[in-house]
């Protein structure tokens, strides 16, 4: 199975991070979402519904933010941590 990391440090694009992370999960590809550097914006219901989804698909979502570990549920990672994942997905997406 593909592994694929989607970067999201653009906070005006967390929704199309978002939604790639999906599509690829719907392609059967192993996806790992990473927040970095920002608390999400505009935690509206679709965002909050597909971050759901994304979890009942078994992608994996991260940050080294910490609010959005404690509001969203994001699993925490440092700088180092995301850099040795990095490491072993096939295909990286920067937002």
């Amino acid at each position: 199975m593909k592994k694929l990391a989607v970067l999201i440090k653009d906070p005006d694009r967390q929704y199309e991070g978002l939604r790639v992370s999906l599509g690829a999960l719907l392609d059967d590809v192993d996806v790992q979402m990473f927040v970095l550097n920002h608390e999400i914006q505009n935690m509206d219901e679709a965002y909050s519904e597909n971050m759901e989804f994304l979890d009942e698909m078994e992608g994996q979502r991260f940050s080294n933010n910490s609010s959005n570990v404690e509001k969203y549920g994001f699993t925490y990672a440092s700088r180092k941590d995301i850099a040795e994942q990095l490491k072993s997905v096939d295909v990286v997406i920067p937002f």
